[in-house]
């Protein structure tokens, strides 16, 4: 099932949580069409969460079983996102749908808002065990339920904090894009191997040529050995944590084998790629959830937000987008970094110049008058002190200002602690409310740095920007909404599996079945399910499981329940990729595992 675009996302305004969303999220938020989930999908839903809640009680951490209670998250059908919210509310928390993948820069600010992203697709039954790609299981089942640990649910907001300004490339975003397609193609129904071996590799193509890794891949990495892939406890004897590993029925188990290598959780897991689309050879164990903040904090540390500078402006130039620099006066300035000056390498920047549309903001929020028409090819400024002033331009006063030359209305020439020089007519000066000076005017303005000429007065009025220092670079436009940055939606959309007449009459036999075990038809039913089944279906493993369950609960069609156990016993001797599915769904019902 693929679910629908919904651009306004209408349904969710009225959540407080959702509606202090930033607007420009709301181009990756669906509807989550829960009336086009079919009855195959709800019997999907059930048996990987009856299997999940049997293994995963005794084996993942504490905060996963009273999760599931505790988010409203049931065992019998796939949740309602909407119904979700109502309870995730009380923890501080939203939900919204998506369609599959969706850029990590965007995934990241939702959770930094406090919102989960639910792909609001469901896996194929052939896909049962584990799917290439994001679907309600794995967020619902495997995310929600971990938030209502206080502690984790503060390490999953910061983690969505600080990836929201990771600086990552366009080649980032092809192999982003790689990756979503073949995720896409593989859970398709009756997928063309040509089509998967090329799509695998353009992943690997893409890969190789990724030269090395940015801030976003780094911390994609440290994301996904802790809140997908996680374990946590003892090396020796961990639990599950990982929301890739909780609602995956093959992994979760498998994964706690000696034959899947554990590794401390360290600053060291940022330098491990991974494998979205097959199962991990290792995995990375924390002895708690304060250690998961503690090598975050450690990992930002070194992050353009934080150390602004020079090193800063280098990642942005390499990058390639729209990124931020924020000048020690507070002046904010947005746009593609095309030119970064220096006196020698490891010496802070003493220019910059931004190519192509750039706004200024202070606090998130644009300057007036100072938005992408008035820079519309790009903005440039030095940075640094007034030669021979040891107070920062920044903290001047008009007085002080006068005192070197800079009165409006009057030429000006300044030179720089760097050797730039600027002279030209001072036009204004822009302050913040606390009085700091963000930006100088000039008319008739040379800006030159020794014999090169950085800006002519043909070129128009001359914007400089007022800061002693960069003291922080991070992704993307200050104030995104009224920047109006190009929006990365997925061009790419999950596929709805067509449903020729046979897979119609299919859906409605486990139609039938769920309505038996809700009560809403008798029992006398099952028999000619079965029959139609044997006639029509004869691969069909998962309702034959469900009749027979229904057969043991309520003790009635002895002989019904015998010749489907027979059955599916033989099927799993017959079919070795079905058996392991089977035989667990058998112990669940021999066992009292299972919850009611």
């Amino acid at each position: 099932m693929a679910p629908e675009p919904a651009p306004a996302a209408p349904a969710y305004r009225d959540n407080p949580i959702l509606a202090a969303l930033p607007g420009h999220l709301a181009q990756f938020i669906v509807d989550q069409n829960y009336s086009a989930y079919t009855p195959v999908d709800h019997a999907v839903w059930r048996y990987v969460m009856r299997q999940n809640y049997a293994f995963l009680k005794d084996h993942a951490h504490p905060a996963y079983v009273d999760g599931l209670r505790r988010t409203g998250i049931g065992i019998e059908k796939i949740p309602s996102i909407e119904d979700m919210n109502e309870i995730l509310g009380r923890l501080g928390w939203a939900a919204v749908p998506v369609d599959g993948f969706i850029p990590p820069a965007a995934f990241m600010e939702f959770q930094a808002h406090n919102v989960l992203v639910i792909a609001a697709a469901m896996r194929q039954i052939d896909h049962i065990e584990y799917t290439p790609a994001p679907d309600i299981i794995h967020e619902a089942a495997g995310h929600a339920p971990i938030i209502a640990d206080p502690e984790y649910a503060d390490y999953l907001r910061r983690i969505g904090a600080i990836g929201a300004k990771a600086m990552s490339s366009k080649k980032d975003y092809e192999l982003y894009e790689a990756i979503r397609r073949l995720s896409i193609l593989k859970e398709s129904d009756r997928p063309d191997p040509a089509a998967v071996a090329r799509a695998e590799q353009d992943v690997a193509a893409k890969q190789a040529g990724l030269g090395p890794p940015s801030e976003m891949a780094r911390l994609s990495r440290l994301h996904w050995w802790t809140v997908e892939y996680g374990l946590i406890g003892d090396l020796d004897c961990p639990r599950i944590y990982g929301a890739g590993l909780l609602s995956s029925i093959g992994e979760s188990a498998s994964c706690l084998g000696p034959e899947v290598r554990k590794i401390p959780y360290t600053l060291d897991a940022a330098d491990y790629p991974f494998d979205i689309t097959t199962q991990q050879p290792h995995l990375f164990v924390t002895p708690d959830f304060a250690r998961l903040t503690e090598v975050l904090e450690q990992f930002a540390a070194t992050m353009a937000f934080r150390v602004g500078g020079a090193e800063g402006l280098a990642k942005a130039l390499e990058c390639e987008n729209v990124s931020t620099a924020q000048f020690s006066s507070g002046l904010q300035v947005s746009g593609v970094v095309a030119e970064v000056r220096t006196r020698r390498p490891g010496a802070p920047p003493c220019f910059f110049r931004t190519a192509g549309p750039t706004a200024l903001a202070l606090d998130g929020r644009q300057l007036a008058g100072h938005g992408r028409e008035r820079h519309r090819d790009g903005f440039s400024s030095p940075i640094g002190t007034l030669r021979g002033q040891a107070a920062p331009l920044e903290r001047m006063s008009d007085s002080d200002l006068a005192a070197c030359g800079l009165e409006p209305g009057r030429p000006a020439a300044i030179e720089f602690e760097s050797g730039l020089r600027l002279s030209g007519r001072l036009e204004s000066t822009l302050r913040s409310p606390d009085r700091a000076l963000l930006l100088m005017t000039f008319s008739d303005c040379t800006v030159a740095d020794g014999s090169a000429v950085l800006f002519r007065p043909e070129w128009g009025p001359y914007d400089m920007a007022v800061g002693a220092s960069i003291v922080s670079v991070f992704a993307g436009a200050a104030d995104k909404s009224a920047y109006q940055q190009p929006s990365l939606v997925p061009r790419e959309r999950t596929v709805t599996a067509d449903r020729p007449d046979a897979a119609l009459r299919l859906l409605d036999l486990y139609r039938q079945v769920r309505d038996v075990r809700e009560g809403q038809r008798g029992l006398a039913a099952l028999p000619a399910v079965w029959e139609a089944l044997q006639a029509e279906y004869p691969c069909e493993w998962l309702l034959p499981l469900e009749i027979l369950e229904i057969c043991r609960q309520r003790g009635l069609h002895p002989e019904l329940a015998a010749a489907l156990r027979r059955y599916l016993e033989r099927k799993a001797l017959a079919e070795p990729g079905l058996a392991k599915l089977i035989r667990d769904g058998l112990a669940l019902l021999d066992s009292a595992a299972a919850p009611n």
